[in-house]
């Protein structure tokens, strides 16, 4: 971090959603805020094209975590938020997709309101909704799906009270839209399948959604493991279930134009 003084009055955070990955799915305001900002303290999926926006006057400060390895713990990011609105009038802290799903955004939120920050929240457009957009699958479809669940796959499904009830959703829940499930994926389909999901139950697990290297696999649940294997897809990926995923497919619209660039089909 650079030097400078203490405000007389603490600056303001801005808790700001970076999209999924693609500039051009960036928010007017979120642009507006990393040209103005004094200094951006940014995520793991936070993308290059995203990142070039920023002016190379301004401070940028990388925070990011992946499976294994953080830069810093969330209670360290949120210190180094507090310091640094004592110092800078604008700080940005910029969170890919949305910083209310699955982004510890509230935590944030709480923590610099707790030390008495002003702190504004700008949303993003989240993964789980713009990968499958690329590959023209509707989460919701009036004869197809009246409801949609956002999960996350990286809790212990073996630990002592799993917050996610698997069954219910798996009975209740028409699409399913699954973040970080990637490692857990075997015991994910295990589960929906005991609970009464058909094995032919449609499943699109999309990597780097809206990113240049964006690629994706369509199976269904009894086949998705074994392909998965087959064809190394690994993480972040968004796993989508759901009769809406076979909506249109093998149309010639399907597959060509997504927004990260080409996709590759793994069928």
């Amino acid at each position: 971090m650079s030097e400078t003084h203490t405000l007389a009055c603490p600056g303001t955070v801005y808790l700001v959603g970076a999209g999924p990955g693609d500039a051009g799915l960036l928010t007017l305001r979120a642009k507006e805020l990393l040209e103005q900002a004094n200094v951006v303290v940014y995520d793991a999926l936070v993308s290059p094209g995203v990142l070039a926006l920023i002016p190379s006057t301004t401070e940028q400060i990388y925070v990011g975590k992946r499976r294994g390895w953080h830069t810093l713990n969330q209670a360290e990011i949120i210190q180094g938020l507090v310091a640094l609105a004592q110092r800078y009038p604008r700080v940005v802290r910029l969170k890919g997709g949305d910083p209310f799903i699955f982004g510890r955004g509230a935590e944030e939120l709480e923590g610099l309101r707790a030390a008495g920050l002003r702190v504004e929240v700008v949303p993003g457009v989240s993964a789980g909704i713009a990968a499958p957009a690329t590959l023209g699958i509707p989460l919701t479809h009036r004869h197809l799906s009246s409801s949609v669940a956002f999960v996350t796959g990286h809790e212990a499904i073996d630990k002592a009270r799993p917050a996610v009830d698997w069954a219910a959703l798996a009975q209740g829940v028409d699409t399913l839209v699954i973040y970080m499930g990637m490692h857990n994926l075997a015991t994910l389909v295990t589960e929906l399948r005991q609970a009464g999901r058909p094995a032919a139950t449609p499943i699109a697990l999309i990597q780097w959604g809206t990113w240049p290297q964006q690629q994706h696999l369509i199976a269904t649940l009894d086949t998705v493991v074994e392909k998965v294997d087959a064809y190394g897809l690994g993480p972040p990926a968004i796993a989508i279930v759901g009769a809406v995923v076979n909506w249109e497919r093998g149309r010639e619209n399907r597959n060509t134009l997504g927004l990260g660039g080409e996709t590759s089909s793994r069928l």
